[in-house]
């Protein structure tokens, strides 16, 4: 029997030997009674094979390369649960096409709780942009939890006179199209934080797209563009050495890295704007609901630990945790929320 209640060749000859030797079925019953037996055994089956997970090795999918928060946090909770289920937790990193390649290899896996994604909101994001991907980011998985937020930093170069948000804004509004913004990329979280921006704030800068986040921290750094949503984590050496200066924190309140610094809520004066990064943990659709219980409260387990909390918090990351309802509902409920976004400032390609 394999996990998630399919049959095996050797199950099977075992369900009709038992309906062969079962006595006094007529000939006419023998369809209804083989079918209460096989779905019978089946459910016995499953629920032996949940019982045992896991009882082969982990792979956690991080659709992205080596070295990053999200590989970071793919790393630290594969450890934890390795530690504490006495089997390997291989992080399995596939980078390219902004996260689909990886997104789709665990799409496609057995829904038997051995493959995991530790994906991030650009999974949601993506779809949006008008890019073909081969998965649906809500149909096509199991979501487990929430495991992480992290923090963006609006900056703008230290030689600029910008110094809060509200001069950035009033800046914009005075020189419509004159300022400037960079991302590593378009349709990344720091592109789409900055268009939300300029939608609920009415102004205007102009994007200009980096390959990648060194190519845009060095050009924020150097004084190159105006403006730009980095990572705090990212952001902070660059603040700390006066060569940038932080106008807020991207969530709705306060980053835990820089409670002096206002969140862009208050410091905009906009309800409910947030831009910050989060993370979740997600199986394969079609994975047995004990087994996504099982996981989920170890994972939770783990983020609660003093040592894992300490760990994120270096990388600028805040362990979040929670139900697997509320990371589907996240995932339905973001990818709507930037889908509007991306519609109304006509990003999505054609």
């Amino acid at each position: 029997m394999q996990a998630g209640g399919c049959l095996t060749r050797g199950s099977l000859r075992a369900i009709l030997l038992r309906i062969v030797l079962l006595k006094g079925l007529v000939v006419h019953a023998l369809p209804t009674a083989a079918a209460v037996l096989i779905a019978s055994l089946v459910c016995q089956g499953a629920a032996l094979s949940q019982e045992s997970y896991p009882s082969k090795p982990l792979r956690i999918i991080v659709p992205y390369a080596a070295g990053g928060g999200i590989d970071i946090l793919g790393r630290t909770i594969g450890q934890q649960l390795a530690e504490r289920w006495k089997q390997p937790a291989v992080v399995d990193n596939k980078p390219g096409a902004s996260g689909a390649i990886g997104t789709e290899l665990a799409a496609r896996a057995a829904p038997d709780g051995y493959t995991l994604l530790m994906s991030v909101n650009t999974m949601v994001i993506v779809p949006s942009m008008g890019k073909k991907v081969p998965y649906d980011p809500v149909r096509d998985f199991a979501p487990v939890a929430p495991v992480a937020l992290g923090s963006m930093a609006l900056v703008v170069p230290a030689s600029t006179n910008i110094r809060s948000v509200a001069d950035l804004i009033a800046a914009a509004r005075q020189a419509p199209g004159k300022l400037n913004y960079a991302s590593p990329g378009s349709g990344t979280p720091h592109h789409l934080d900055m268009e939300l921006l300029k939608q609920r704030a009415g102004i205007s800068l102009v994007h200009v797209p980096y390959k990648g986040s060194d190519g845009m921290l060095t050009a924020a750094l150097s004084g190159q563009i105006d403006a730009a949503f980095i990572p705090i984590h990212q952001a902070l050496p660059g603040v700390q050495a006066g060569k940038l200066i932080m106008l807020s924190s991207g969530g709705s309140r306060r980053s835990i890295a820089t409670p002096s610094v206002p969140s862009l809520s208050e410091a905009a004066h906009i309800d409910d704007i947030d831009v910050d990064v989060w993370y979740g943990l997600y199986l394969p659709a079609g994975t047995p609901a004990a087994i996504v219980e099982k996981l989920n409260a170890e994972v939770n387990a783990i983020l609660k630990l003093p040592q894992v909390v300490a760990a994120l918090e270096r990388q600028g990351l805040v362990a979040t945790g929670g139900t697997p309802e509320e990371l589907a509902t996240l995932t339905r409920t973001d990818g709507e929320r930037w889908a509007k976004v991306i519609r109304e400032a006509k990003l999505a390609e054609q």
